[in-house]
């Protein structure tokens, strides 16, 4: 099913709203009449139009108050200005305004179509770029996204035997030094067994100190790899 275009045609003589309709409405488009500018600004407040036709002269607001409003709010919708009483101030005022065009009364047929079909083109020129952003607007956020978690998974990949090694050599010496420490603590009260528990003490430095030392040897380069990767993809989404 085809959609219609809409058109407002804003003139307080109903017979160019007629005649817009008799033309128009066997072609594809639904016209809309307003009598006054600012019923067609409420109208354009409710509803979505796809071309905007006023009468440079009406009672209250003029066609051109109407066009400056109407381009204020929505600069892509087209406005064609339709007036009897052309004058070169008028027509800068309105070219000022952003107006698509003019028609000049009487109006023939050919004309009314001509311009209504000359403004839809003008909409969809307007709005296609528009469209095209908004759908390609998130892709930078998608590759940095899909960047930073490679690096994540390469940091790990890097990371995980050493974070291993380090699991297998600290927990049987926080196992020995847990027990050792209960035990000790049950036995202290003999002086033999302190005097004992401090040469047993200093014997355990001397054999721990290599593991700890061989701890720290395979921390330290895993923790510079993540510093390292977690900057350069920093960079990298900057960059991006």
């Amino acid at each position: 099913m085809t959609t219609l275009r809409k058109v407002l045609v804003v003139d307080d003589d109903p017979v160019v709203g007629r005649s817009f309709d008799r033309v128009l409405s066997g072609k594809g488009y639904a016209v809309i009449t307003a009598r006054y500018g600012e019923e067609a600004l409420r109208k354009l407040e409710n509803e979505e139009y796809d071309a905007v036709f006023a009468d440079i002269k009406m009672p209250g607001m003029s066609g051109l108050e109407v066009a400056e409003r109407v381009k204020a709010r929505q600069p892509w919708l087209p406005v064609v200005i339709v007036t009897g009483y052309g004058s070169e101030e008028n027509e800068a005022r309105a070219t000022a305004a952003g107006v698509s065009g003019f028609l000049r009364k009487p109006l023939s047929p050919e004309m009314i179509e001509g311009s209504a079909e000359k403004a839809w083109l003008e909409k969809g020129a307007k709005t296609a770029p528009q469209a095209v952003a908004v759908a390609t607007a998130p892709a930078p956020a998608v590759e940095a996204a899909g960047a930073v978690s490679a690096l994540k998974n390469i940091a790990l990949f890097f990371a995980a035997p050493f974070v291993g090694l380090a699991y297998i050599i600290a927990f049987p010496i926080v196992g020995l030094g847990m027990l050792a420490w209960m035990g000790g603590k049950a036995l202290m009260k003999y002086e033999a067994v302190r005097t004992f528990a401090r040469g047993a003490r200093n014997v355990g430095f001397f054999i721990a100190a290599p593991f700890i030392g061989f701890a720290y040897v395979a921390v330290v380069p895993v923790a510079a790899l993540v510093v390292l990767a977690w900057m350069g993809g920093k960079a990298l989404i900057k960059r991006w």
